[in-house]
Formats: C-alpha cells, sequence, structure tokens
C-alpha cells in the first residue's frame, strides 16, 4: 500500500521521505538554503539506497532530485503541508 507522499528533514540532518513505493531514511547536511543528503530504503520491498539535494525556493517550497544508486533519479517540489481538516465524530 502507498502513503502519501512526502520528505521531512529534523534540524541534526537526518529525516525521511516516501513516494510511490519508495521510503528512505535522510542522513544530510545543510548549508543555509541548501542540503545534500545520502539516503537508505526500500523500493517496492527491495532494499535500496542513494543520495539527494534540496534548496529552498523563494516562495518557501523546496525543490530537488533524489537518486537511486547505480539507476534512476526523480525531481519533486514540495510545499510546507498545513491541513486544518480534523476528523469529527457524531
Amino acid at each position: 500500500m502507498m502513503e502519501a507522499a512526502y520528505i521531512l528533514f529534523e534540524a541534526n540532518g537526518s529525516g525521511e521521505f516516501a513516494f510511490g513505493c519508495v521510503t528512505g531514511q535522510i542522513f544530510g547536511a545543510g548549508d543555509g538554503n541548501h542540503a545534500a543528503f545520502s539516503w537508505q530504503g526500500n523500493d517496492e520491498m527491495d532494499e535500496a539506497q542513494g543520495d539527494g539535494w534540496v534548496e529552498i525556493q523563494p516562495d518557501g517550497s523546496i525543490g530537488g532530485q533524489i537518486c537511486f544508486h547505480g539507476g534512476d533519479e526523480t525531481d519533486f517540489i514540495a510545499r510546507r503541508w498545513t491541513s486544518s481538516t480534523a476528523c469529527m465524530t457524531q
């Protein structure tokens, strides 16, 4: 089962992401508005790893790329999630 796509960065340089059937743990370092990282995780339940980078855009979104070692790469744009949806039970 696939979950909603997201990327999360912690202040200490760690983080995680998911998109499609790919999930990964991020290990990286930032410098101002840029960060480079390596990652380890799974692609359709097979072990996968690679690297990537992100850059904060003028509108506050981040743009970047996630690369698979020996394989594909994917560009992305991520925006801060500001959901105000709440579950209500009656």
